[in-house]
């Protein structure tokens, strides 16, 4: 409760080092046991100036959200409770819960309602499931049963994606052994008819929500173009599903519900604790055969949901309780409202900037993302200028950014999407980066 009662007043960025944390934390491990109360304090102490202040509503940082009060409350009770939510017989409330807020996901992120769902760690493992079960469809109906055979003499399965792609997309190809070299990454849209070709087995990647300009594809365009060359489409929506629980912002993810799959983080725009993701699926069969596993010592349910069918890990924490809290904190006007208050704050912050000396415009926010660069007086070296501008605002600890490369040039990053980023929180920050630029500038 006191870190989370001093967020407003501690440094965003960490400012201990890791020589400082390592000589505070690798001590020699004791012989006896250590009460518990001892054990906490001596770790608080230790980590002091260690922890990353990401759930301040001042962290611009990647795209990392808060933790709602309910949700982290939830949380804390799945630790206690300490149940496996692999079977619904090793915890049947947490089977029950995950059934539920699979459903109201369902419902609040405009998805098929038959579609099936799992509840994963992140956005990287929801690819992999989703692409699990692109496999599993795309392989099946070319007589082909690739969990039984593997991929040797397989047929080989095409992926088509953006240059501007998530790394996430890369690490589930390599996991899944499709094979870098059979993955098209196209520079342009108007590639993609002609990259697409009914002879091969084929994967569609979409995206909702690049990380850097918050950029949709056209899904309304494409899926149709996709599906009749028989593609599977998996769409990378890591926040930007979220904007379909937003009137204003709904327009953006037009035709979406047409795909196959999607993948999508709660530890993002929902603000639950990490780790949390969800995958979604519009052919459950396909989804079940390529993860589910039945064991004759496992206490398989014939009246409710086993999550081992659904989900690639085994033993899992029951990340259901805090997604059915954080969901029943906001409410579906709720998760609107923290949908459209993150997308106000970063135009304001973005906008903000742009009209400071120095700062040029890169990327205005299609959603809660923005992206600018600050330019050397010089006119030497502008890639220098914004990292020295980044690292010298995170110094200050009164908000905390990320930089990117993009199109070949350094750029910083906005991204809000916690729930504590108030209006304040914009003017402090806009306050701060006022000036750092002009304390560079002398």
């Amino acid at each position: 409760m006191a870190h989370l009662d001093g967020l407003d007043h501690r440094p965003v960025d960490a400012i201990a080092d890791a020589a400082t944390l390592r000589l505070r934390l690798a001590i020699q491990l004791n012989d006896e046991n250590i009460e518990p109360d001892r054990v906490i304090k001596d770790l608080v102490d230790a980590v002091d100036g260690g922890i990353l202040g990401s759930a301040s509503g001042r962290f611009f940082g990647w795209v990392i959200g808060g933790a709602l009060p309910a949700a982290l409350a939830a949380d804390w009770l799945a630790a206690a409770w300490d149940n496996n939510a692999t079977l619904y017989a090793s915890g049947p409330a947490a089977a029950v819960v995950e059934e539920v807020a699979g459903a109201w996901l369902k419902d609040i992120l405009g998805l098929p309602q038959h579609a099936s769902f799992a509840l994963v760690s992140g956005c990287q493992m929801a690819h992999v499931t989703s692409l699990a079960a692109a496999r599993h469809a795309l392989l099946a109906k070319r007589g082909w049963d690739v969990e039984e055979k593997g991929l040797y003499g397989a047929p080989p399965i095409r992926i088509i994606s953006s240059n501007q792609r998530h790394g996430s997309i890369d690490r589930a190809v390599r996991l899944l052994g499709f094979g870098s070299s059979h993955v098209t990454y196209l520079t342009d849209i108007a590639e993609f008819e002609s990259a697409l070709d009914t002879s091969t087995p084929t994967i569609v990647l979409l995206q909702a929500g690049d990380i850097n300009t918050g950029y949709f594809d056209s899904f309304a365009t494409l899926i149709p173009k996709a599906k009749q060359a028989g593609a599977w489409v998996h769409i990378d929506a890591a926040f930007g599903l979220w904007a379909a629980a937003s009137p204003r912002y709904r327009h953006l993810l037009g035709g979406a519900e047409l795909a196959d799959s999607w993948a999508t983080d709660g530890h993002k725009w929902l603000n639950t604790p990490f780790d949390c993701g969800y995958a979604f699926i519009a052919d459950p069969e396909a989804h079940r055969a390529a993860v589910s596993h039945r064991a004759a010592y496992l206490t398989h349910a014939d009246d409710a949901r086993d999550q081992i069918d659904w989900n690639p890990d085994w033993s899992r924490r029951a990340r259901g309780f805090s997604t059915y809290a954080a969901l029943r904190q906001l409410g579906r006007k709720g998760v609107a409202d923290l949908v459209d208050r993150c997308c106000a704050h970063a135009r304001s912050i973005v906008m903000g900037i742009s009209d400071m000396p120095g700062a040029e415009l890169v990327s205005e926010p299609v959603i809660n993302q923005g992206i600018f660069r600050f330019l050397d007086p010089a006119g030497i070296d502008h890639d220098r200028r914004t990292d020295q501008i980044i690292a010298a605002i995170n110094r200050t600890g009164e908000a905390f950014f990320t930089g990117t490369t993009w199109k070949g040039f350094r750029a910083m990053r906005v991204s809000v999407c916690n729930w504590r980023t108030s209006q304040a929180d914009v003017e402090r920050t806009l306050d701060c980066i006022k000036g750092v630029l002009e304390c560079q500038s002398t």
